[in-house]
């Protein structure tokens, strides 16, 4: 597969160096809470994105919205994610104190989540160019920071490269691309030729997202001469890949990662929410060893974190 590289060796988009081609954290609903964030800038995450927020509930249920919008010194480059199909309240969004401690913020224009799309937001916006660079234009004229756009390769028709140009002419300071259309959602393949397709129409950097799961993949990646690279589902259970992509860590103390997850949390939020909260992520850290079912039920119905410690413990140390 032959690509055309377009790289332009000295852009920085804020405190981001696109220069070094960045690894990103994705944005991830139930995933990139404030302790996963953390630990993923420990690993070597040049940037992490929070789960995304409602530009509307900022306004009327701004209490829920502050807890997905806390966040630690360890987060190198912060990035709010916001969404919604009115480009009054994203205004109000990126001019909200909610999101004064973060460094820029990313348009949600790419969740493929029905009840996202039938509200008109997320990838319903790629079937509405108009609105969209209204969106854009309206958050990017109301703060000084950094704007970006994540979008996908279309809805209802493969645009995508009208839509990237249109994230441009708008004002969008980068763009990143998850090159899947809303129909595939997150099964099949990636289109590298599609993300090669849009770095070479773009001035702006161009990120690129989507089946980022190891060194190989990675390469493969960066022939699109993408200026960064944006890693999703590669590190839920996983936020130590970056140290690996990077090549700066090659032995990991899991357990240690995971205990310091939920150390962070534990500064934030209560226990009985926190065991709730905790037992996706617990089967996501043991998700890589061939644990028994029942212990895979105990953390499934976690009711005691210390107890699923230690459970999580003594699998660690018999599997690594």
């Amino acid at each position: 597969m032959a690509f055309l590289l377009c790289y332009d060796a000295d852009m920085k988009i804020g405190n981001l160096d696109f220069s070094e081609n960045p690894l990103l954290l994705a944005p991830m609903a139930g995933v990139t809470d404030v302790g996963f964030r953390a630990i993923a800038s420990s690993f070597g995450a040049d940037a992490t994105v929070t789960e995304m927020l409602s530009a509307r509930a900022m306004q009327h249920n701004p209490s829920r919205t502050k807890l997905m919008t806390l966040t630690t010194d360890e987060e190198k480059v912060k990035i709010a994610q916001i969404f919604g199909h009115e480009p009054e309240f994203m205004q109000m969004a990126v001019q909200s104190p909610l999101l004064e401690k973060f460094d820029m913020f990313d348009i949600n224009m790419g969740c493929p989540a029905p009840k996202i799309v039938k509200n008109g937001e997320g990838a319903a916006h790629m079937d509405n160019l108009s609105l969209a660079g209204k969106i854009i234009s309206a958050c990017k004229n109301s703060t000084g920071r950094p704007v970006s756009v994540k979008f996908r390769k279309g809805s209802k028709s493969e645009n995508f490269l009208d839509f990237a140009r249109m994230c441009e002419d708008n004002g969008a300071d980068f763009v990143t691309f998850h090159a899947r259309t809303v129909a595939q959602g997150y099964s099949g393949h990636a289109d590298y030729e599609a993300i090669a397709s849009v770095k070479a129409k773009l001035h702006i950097p161009v990120v690129g997202n989507g089946d980022v799961v190891d060194e190989k993949s990675l390469n493969e990646m960066k022939k699109t001469g993408v200026d960064g690279v944006m890693i999703g589902r590669g590190a839920t259970g996983k936020p130590w890949i970056f140290a690996f992509l990077k090549g700066k860590q090659t032995k990991i103390d899991k357990f240690e990662v995971v205990k310091r997850h939920v150390e962070i949390l534990r500064q934030f939020f209560d226990e009985n929410w926190l065991k709730l909260y905790m037992r996706k992520h617990f089967l996501w850290y043991a998700g890589q060893m061939p644990i028994s079912a029942s212990l895979r039920l105990s953390l499934a119905t976690c009711n005691d974190i210390d107890a699923c410690l230690e459970l999580l413990k003594k699998a660690f140390d018999e599997f690594g």
